[in-house]
């Protein structure tokens, strides 16, 4: 079975888009609380960015930005690379190893339905791997090929 990106690894989150108005200390806090290593940047379900602890760390405390004053529209990755729902965990994972991303955001005719990581790719295809070599060891093993 190829798992899609939603259901197998978004199915229930919780989709909060940031204001780009939003101050990068009130996002980190945000991150922070809900323990999560990303926020989209947007309005009314429609994505303008994304913000991300790399980004946090490059944009603005390397460069010296004061966090309180900083806003994520100077700072987000506007118009960031997206997936779809119907996406294979598989090919989108190759796609963020490939690209440098920890995070994409998940859109469905252009409305936000979630955010997925590279965490949560490696440990759906992760599944899928170890499922497709329990279905096989039991073909062999259950059909008596080999036994003689």
């Amino acid at each position: 079975m190829h798992r899609k990106v939603v259901p197998h690894i978004v199915s229930e989150q919780r989709i909060e888009l940031l204001p780009a108005s939003t101050t990068v200390r009130d996002a980190a806090r945000n991150m922070a609380e809900r323990h999560i290593g990303a926020v989209l940047v947007g309005t009314e379900g429609r994505l303008e960015g994304i913000f991300t602890e790399r980004d946090a760390l490059t944009r603005v405390v390397a460069k010296g930005l004061d966090p309180d004053s900083t806003r994520l529209e100077q700072v987000m990755t506007p118009n960031p690379d997206t997936v779809g729902p119907e996406d294979i965990a598989f090919n989108v994972l190759e796609r963020m190893r490939a690209s440098g991303y920890r995070h994409l955001p998940v859109l469905h005719d252009g409305a936000v339905v979630g955010i997925v990581s590279i965490r949560d790719l490696y440990a759906a295809v992760k599944r899928e791997l170890e499922e497709d070599l329990q279905q096989r060891e039991a073909f062999i093993f259950d059909t008596g090929y080999g036994t003689g």
